[in-house]
């Protein structure tokens, strides 16, 4: 009798692990991230079948973090700033502060097949865009690295000048989409978007220089009572395996 009840109480346990384990989960990641989160995501499943119920939405960071206020369920919102996550945790919609997972950079991107040869002399780089009709950045209302790119056109005395110009995309990834499929022949966007596989046979890059614009330090957050599964991937991004792929995909790592 003593050995059925512990066998019952056993199947119990496991059973109410799975099914914390089977909770929907969803996690919300800034455009910019995507390439590099593709790659992380699909190590974390290799090792953590519960992976597979991990639902992910991609979007400005701004939108994602309106749309957590407005009660979207997701677990995990990994930010391309550190400023939404830290609203949201003033508001006590998350568990904690989080932490800083990355630094991203910006780059200047041209459509290939336009003609242009980048290189990395400011003179250079200024008659580039002084030259260009349309500009494609992220709304800077919207996604800090189009917030970065405002800077930079201010550091390099072209804001007055080109603001006109500017095209305004909801969110990094459409305005590095913008420049790669010829719509626009010139923007700024991600540095890690700038080396991916999908854009690279499109689009020529060169990396931005830091000191022209505000370090672009990327924080993420647990919503307030987070399933288990977010809990173990918001871990697996602070690990040695998330890091190296981040730092291959072109950020850095916080010290």
């Amino acid at each position: 009798m003593l050995k059925i009840i512990c066998a019952l109480g056993f199947l119990a346990w496991s059973f109410g692990t799975s099914l914390s384990y089977a909770q929907p989960v969803t996690v919300a990641v800034a455009s910019n991230l995507k390439p590099a989160f593709e790659e992380i995501y699909k190590s974390f499943r290799q090792t953590h079948p519960q992976g597979k119920i991990v639902r992910i939405v991609y979007g400005s960071s701004g939108n994602l973090a309106s749309q957590m206020k407005q009660g979207a369920p997701y677990d995990l919102f990994i930010s391309a700033d550190e400023s939404y996550p830290l609203k949201l945790a003033e508001a006590g919609l998350t568990r904690d502060r989080g932490v800083v997972y990355a630094a991203g950079h910006l780059a200047l991107i041209a459509n290939s097949a336009a003609g242009f040869v980048l290189n990395s002399d400011p003179e250079s780089i200024k008659a580039l865009l002084r030259g260009s009709k349309k500009i494609a950045i992220a709304n800077p209302d919207l996604a800090p690295y189009g917030r970065s790119s405002v800077q930079y056109l201010q550091a390099m005395k072209l804001w007055g000048e080109l603001q006109e110009r500017l095209i305004f995309a909801e969110n990094i990834s459409i305005a590095a989409v913008y420049v790669s499929t010829g719509a626009v022949k010139v923007g700024i966007t991600a540095l890690s978007l700038a080396k991916s596989s999908e854009l690279s046979p499109t689009i020529q890059y060169i990396a931005l220089p830091d000191d022209l614009y505000a370090p672009i330090r990327q924080r993420m957050v647990l919503k307030r009572d987070p399933a288990p599964t977010a809990v173990t991937l918001y871990e697996y991004l602070q690990g040695p395996v998330a890091k190296q792929i981040l730092v291959h995909n072109g950020y850095s790592i916080p010290q």
